[in-house]
């Protein structure tokens, strides 16, 4: 059964990353022009991560409740490197790992082509457990990429941290976990939405249309010129 938005209920954490996200305007909602999305879906909503490099307490405290969700979640604890995925995970597993200090990699979407044509790049010791960080995730199939390259290098891959999961793609946990890894992450639409209407940071309209797209995000991508269900 595809994952989807509906079956994500708002947490603490994910109400109060939403308000950091609205208050510094990372989010954006553009039901009657939508955006198209790296993976291919249209979308009339996009989150800007990247947008919170630039507000060191919204990124202190994002970071803050991240390290304590993988304390708790995953073996934050037996984990030996943090690696970002280029670009964007970059700064937050740079903040993840100067937090717990740990050693940091970070991953390309390729290798660069000269030099020691690395992908991996950082003293990484084959064998080691390794904690992939992100910005964010829509249908996962993205950080499979991250995670190949990692343990084509002789890496241990079971867990990865985002800011943020759309949350409302089919099969995106599924993707993931079907490659044995699981995906955490502090915020999904349903925070964004609860947090949104309550503080009225947008038009009613435009909040029923993010939740005409929540309600069938496949249908809603392909009849706005994104892609369908493979």
């Amino acid at each position: 059964m595809p994952d989807t938005q509906s079956s994500h209920s708002p947490t603490p954490a994910g109400l109060e990353t939403a308000k950091w996200l609205l208050d510094i305007k990372a989010v954006n909602f553009r039901p009657d022009e939508p955006y198209k999305l790296t993976a291919g879906w249209a979308s009339p909503v996009y989150i800007d991560c990247r947008w919170v490099i630039s507000f060191p307490d919204a990124r202190r405290r994002m970071v803050q409740m991240g390290i304590e969700m993988l304390r708790r979640d995953a073996d934050l604890a037996g984990t030996d490197y943090v690696a970002g995925g280029e670009t964007a995970g970059i700064p937050y597993a740079a903040w993840i790992a100067a937090g717990t200090d740990k050693p940091m990699l970070y991953v390309r979407k390729k290798p660069k082509g000269f030099g020691r044509d690395a992908q991996i790049e950082g003293a990484l010791e084959e064998g080691r457990k390794v904690l992939l960080v992100e910005d964010l995730a829509t249908d996962g199939g993205s950080k499979i990429n991250f995670v190949n390259a990692l343990r084509e290098a002789g890496a241990e891959v079971s867990d990865i941290f985002v800011v943020f999961f759309y949350g409302a793609f089919p099969n995106a946990l599924d993707v993931l976990e079907e490659q044995g890894v699981r995906l955490h992450y502090l915020c999904t639409w349903a925070d964004v939405l609860t947090v949104a209407e309550e503080g009225q940071y947008f038009s009613e309209d435009a909040i029923a249309g993010v939740r005409d797209f929540l309600a069938d995000p496949v249908g809603w991508s392909v009849a706005n010129g994104g892609k369908g269900a493979d």
